[in-house]
């Protein structure tokens, strides 16, 4: 089965991407968020040359992605012990009935 390309524009310049059959919109969502980080970048000028912002957006990116997996971890902890002192709050409610 052949993936559907799909064509996304990076800093003004085009590009044909395969992808999974389905997920075409999610790629240009993505490609479209990338673009937005890599033109605020490149505005402000911190960073010169198209590989040196596509590496620093990269790393941005991943930073933000990290943190928002740690936070989450961090809410699922507090849920399961949550979760936990609730199911021994209604255990000892149980034995007292």
């Amino acid at each position: 089965m052949e993936k559907p390309t799909v064509a996304v524009d990076i800093l003004g310049k085009p590009f044909n991407i395969n992808c999974p059959k389905g997920h075409e919109a999610e790629l240009k969502e993505a490609a479209e968020y990338l673009n937005t980080q890599m033109r605020e970048l490149r505005a402000s000028g911190k960073a010169v040359g198209l590989e040196k912002i596509a590496i620093i957006t990269a790393l941005n990116i991943t930073y933000d992605l990290l943190s928002s997996r740690r936070y989450a971890r961090s809410n699922e902890q507090q849920l399961r012990e949550l979760t936990s002192q609730l199911d021994s709050a209604l255990g000892q409610q149980t034995k007292v009935s």
